[in-house]
């Protein structure tokens, strides 16, 4: 196999403070907005080519357990051995793996909660990755919303459960019904912009949440990460509360 091009020391550094916890199994990272998880056309600096980093005096080099968007910030999961990785991906795979995300949302009308079950597939076409809501094509894509805060009848802050793991599915599910992700151009367009708040045009997804049993004993493991800085700055102008560890889907299995 090709080896991996050594860290820098500053790369070093900096992928460890992103350390939210840490155990002989697993890591897991607070991934900053406008990062990406891996490389690409003209990527080149990216969590993948930083995870030696994280080895702390082990045997192995970590690997990736999942991918957040480049634009979305919050908990990833990295396996810090062969062994835990494949036990990790047999979590997520399974759907065993309970990931919450935090948004905010324009154009909320009598939004509540509910689930949207929209099959997702991929447009066609070299203009980078987009995906779409296509019911002949499309694979089963579920996701779970439920409002937490409102701010007048315009903007609202919601938790999101996605039982299935499509690309973007969550940005492609909340613009399908009307309620895009505020800063989420892509999908939303200029409805995902509020002109006149003072609020930041960067995406408002975060991964705010992930639980799993944990690879070698079995026991949940339940890692937070706190809002990134464009999105605490949202929360603050309009009154939420960045810091709740409420169970927004307790009632559901």
């Amino acid at each position: 196999l090709p080896q991996k091009a050594p860290v820098s020391e500053a790369d070093a550094d900096f992928i460890r403070s992103l350390v939210l916890y840490r155990d002989d199994d697993v890591i897991a990272l607070d991934k900053p907005p406008g990062l990406a998880v891996q490389g690409g056309t003209g990527t080149h600096r990216h969590i993948d080519g930083m995870l030696e980093g994280l080895r702390f005096g082990a045997d192995e080099t970590p690997r990736l357990v999942h991918r957040l968007d480049r634009d979305t910030s919050g908990v990833l999961l990295i396996g810090r051995s062969r062994a835990a990785t494949a036990a990790l991906g047999r979590v997520f795979r399974g759907r065993e793996a309970r990931k919450i995300y935090w948004a905010i949302v324009v154009g909320i009308a009598d939004l509540r909660d509910g689930r949207i079950d929209l099959p997702i597939a991929k447009l066609p076409g070299k203009a980078g990755e987009r995906m779409a809501v296509d019911h002949e094509e499309g694979q089963r894509a579920i996701t779970y919303y439920r409002v937490l805060e409102t701010a007048g009848r315009r903007l609202a802050w919601i938790a999101l459960w996605p039982q299935t793991g499509r690309t973007h599915q969550l940005r492609v599910h909340t613009a399908a019904i009307g309620c895009p992700i505020l800063g989420d151009g892509k999908y939303g367009g200029q409805e995902a912009f509020v002109a006149g708040q003072g609020l930041s045009r960067k995406l408002h997804l975060h991964a705010r949440e992930l639980t799993i049993p944990h690879p070698s004993t079995g026991a949940p493991l339940v890692v937070r990460a706190p809002l990134p800085d464009h999105m605490r700055e949202t929360w603050n102008f309009f009154g939420f509360d960045p810091d709740t560890e409420d169970d927004p889907f307790a009632e559901l299995p």
